[in-house]
């Protein structure tokens, strides 16, 4: 059989090759997973209830673009967190970010751009997605390295101009995953300023704006509407996997200008699952709430300022201000991660396999990606062996 090849280079997926290098080993100790972000906060109370007063409507097939409660929601979520107004026309509804930062790029990206093949940027490290959105595209996937030196975000201005001239999109998580860095007012007013130059869309992955230690971090949205961009050069993703602990629930959004969100619902009519009913009268309560979201909030916080305390005098290490991974220096990743495992039973993730080598070097090789997700005494346990293991 004939297999395509634009995905034949691509490297084992994260988790597979995880389990390659620890599975065949013997944990020593008591498992403490701090691998995945997967948030093990109590989700809001409402949930079950609404769910359960909603549960006929499995039966009928749900409004693919968003219902109009879901989006009123939405709407007023963004309004109240970032300042900005947006219509229906606006907004789509997504099975989790994963698929709308997938679909987003199907619907956006263009075949060509200046008479070539088209480029993507992303940041290295970098979600997996980008890459394969990219790919699936036609288009060119472009590294830039997020380092100690550029604040542990991508320097986009650093890439060469004919690059930037054949940039179509240009994928940015803030805060960071996985280092928790921040983009300030000033970050995105240039890179706004470089899209406008260059004539490409930003793809502003937010989905874990809600979880900050002090200050909430500014969005694409509200700073693209300060300098008067157009509604069309930023793309925004969200979801309530970690704004309110529903990972499972698969649900997040995506606000843009009229235009784009057109040629997005346009392909998805096509092509995508719509969010279940029921799923979506959940997240119509959950946008619409904000207390659960700052009760959850304060829990990472004390997890981090535990992270701070039992891991502060260690070499390199930087306390994040927002998100809820540890990004920690360690030489070299995979050693570190098999020898944690194999010395404590602390499961950790090597930077190296949520980044990809570049001629500058692969940006993720001495770092591992510690999860604070689980309870505050795991958390606790798990760092305090990790530190006297790291330390040996």
């Amino acid at each position: 059989m004939n297999y395509p090849e634009r995905f034949a280079d691509l490297p084992v997926a994260t988790w597979p090759r995880l389990r390659g290098l620890l599975d065949a080993v013997q944990p020593g100790g008591d498992v403490i997973n701090m691998t995945i972000g997967e948030p093990q906060h109590d989700f809001p109370d409402f949930v079950g209830e609404v769910l359960a007063q909603e549960l006929t409507r499995f039966k009928k097939y749900p409004d693919n673009n968003g219902e109009p409660a879901l989006l009123d929601a939405i709407a007023g979520y963004l309004n109240r967190r970032y300042g900005v107004t947006l219509g229906h026309e606006n907004l789509m509804v997504a099975n989790g970010t994963r698929e709308a930062l997938y679909n987003a790029a199907m619907a956006l990206c263009p075949e060509t751009k200046n008479g070539a093949r088209p480029v993507v940027l992303t940041p290295n490290p970098f979600y997996q997605v980008y890459c394969v959105a990219a790919l699936s595209v036609g288009a060119e996937p472009v590294y830039v390295n997020a380092t100690a030196e550029t604040g542990h975000l991508p320097d986009f201005a650093s890439t060469p101009a004919d690059v930037l001239d054949r940039t179509a999109l240009a994928y940015v998580c803030s805060p960071a995953n996985p280092q928790g860095a921040v983009a300030d007012v000033t970050y995105w007013k240039t890179l706004i300023a470089l899209a406008e130059k260059h004539d490409f869309i930003i793809f502003a992955d937010e989905c874990y704006a809600e979880v900050y230690r002090e200050t909430p971090p500014p969005g694409a949205l509200d700073v693209a509407k300060s300098v008067g961009a157009d509604p069309e050069r930023i793309v925004s993703f969200h979801s309530l996997s970690k704004r309110s602990n529903l990972a499972g629930m698969r649900s997040g959004f995506v606000a843009s200008g009229p235009e784009n969100t057109k040629h997005i619902r346009s392909l998805r009519a096509y092509a995508g699952a719509p969010v279940p009913g029921p799923v979506q009268a959940v997240s119509a309560r959950a946008w619409a709430d904000d207390a659960h979201v700052a009760a959850s909030r304060a829990l990472y916080a004390e997890k981090f300022d535990a992270a701070d305390e039992i891991l502060g005098n260690l070499p390199g290490y930087r306390s994040p201000p927002a998100g809820f991974f540890l990004w920690l220096p360690v030489g070299n990743g995979e050693d570190a991660a098999l020898k944690l495992w194999r010395d404590t039973g602390v499961r950790t993730l090597p930077g190296a396999y949520l980044s990809q080598p570049t001629p500058a070097g692969n940006p993720g090789e001495t770092y591992i990606r510690v999860a604070l997700v689980a309870p505050k005494e795991d958390v606790q346990r798990g760092l305090n062996l990790l530190r006297d293991c790291i330390k040996d």
